[in-house]
């Protein structure tokens, strides 16, 4: 498959209801977003079994069916989070990689997103049901001889994991956390993937929400209860108050380049090497035209010098502040 640099995130489009929601969302909204973002030039949508406990794959089912099937963009969903209906809000999710549940779940994904192949199948999470995870591994490759899945893919996965499943077929992308805030991915797993041809699409480069430019101490105050990050400590306290003075760090580029400070986070992540993709949210199409211009900003070294004496002198995160080549 050729991606393009950014793709569409439906983690938010889930809504409310379970323990990771992101407040009430007005469905249609939604629709409009995955359409707008289509019709931008972005050909894929990562989404999840587990966002709003399925609805987050039925809101892309809806976008689809509106799209011509020559300018629908690729579909890539996740397993291995299981929820408990009988418990309010879905109860937790248990990490599940047992051949049997994988089977299941795919199927269920289908059904959803009404689709005859996932083009992009990933292991949410890492198993914690006693399944060795070369065994859920083998399973997704088993699906893809079955037709049901185009690609194998894992999300929050290290180094380690990733050398374990090689000798089951590996996989072909991985799906790690990466911003300017959490960096973690950028000392190991990037050169990793880049010296072993696994492609990464990198989720949360914005750091739901606190790198866009317009999110403030308000904003965080404000949070319904329902919103999964009223209970980040990102969004609380001195943790906050560095945050957002790095979006003030990422404001004087864009203002350079004449974009958003989300189009120089999402840029900033596109610049590592080994990176092949980022995953950009949005809840309505106008927020897709706040990232958008990231797939075509390359940022020069001045750029990424100001970015990186920023991250230094304000103690955001941790892990390596700047790109290499």
């Amino acid at each position: 498959m050729n991606i393009t640099r950014i793709g569409f995130g439906a983690w938010a489009i889930g809504g409310t209801g379970y323990a990771f929601g992101w407040g009430a969302q007005d469905d249609e909204e939604s629709v409009a977003a995955i359409r707008y973002a289509a019709e931008s030039g972005v050909n894929w949508i990562d989404t999840a079994a587990g966002y709003g406990l399925g609805h987050s794959e039925e809101i892309v089912a809806r976008a689809l069916a509106g799209i011509a099937a020559a300018d629908r963009p690729y579909v890539f969903t996740k397993c291995g989070l299981i929820w408990d209906d009988s418990q309010p809000a879905g109860g937790a999710f248990a990490q599940v990689g047992s051949p049997g549940s994988i089977r299941r779940e795919v199927d269920a994904s289908l059904r959803r997103l009404n689709v005859d192949r996932i083009d992009l199948y990933q292991l949410h999470w890492p198993p914690q049901d006693g399944t060795p995870v070369e065994d859920t591994v083998a399973t997704l490759h088993e699906l893809r001889t079955a037709g049901k899945i185009r690609s194998v893919g894992v999300s929050n996965f290290d180094v380690e994991l990733l050398e374990r499943v090689g000798p089951v077929g590996g996989v072909e992308a991985l799906q790690p956390p990466f911003s300017a805030i959490r960096r973690e991915a950028a000392a190991e797993i990037l050169p990793y993937c880049a010296k072993h041809d696994i492609g990464v699409i990198v989720y949360s480069p914005m750091q739901s929400g606190l790198l866009t430019g317009s999110w403030s101490a308000q904003r965080s105050a404000g949070l319904p209860a329902d919103d999964w990050r009223r209970r980040s400590p990102d969004f609380t306290g001195e943790p906050l108050h560095r945050n957002l003075a790095l979006a003030d760090v990422l404001r004087t580029v864009a203002k350079r380049h004449e974009v958003s400070v989300a189009a120089v986070a999402v840029a900033w992540t596109l610049a590592f090497d080994g990176v092949t993709g980022a995953i950009a949210g949005a809840r309505r199409p106008s927020q897709v035209d706040g990232w958008i211009a990231a797939a075509t900003l390359a940022l020069s070294a001045d750029d990424l010098d100001d970015i990186e004496i920023g991250i230094d002198r304000l103690s955001v995160g941790s892990g390596p502040s700047r790109p290499t080549w």
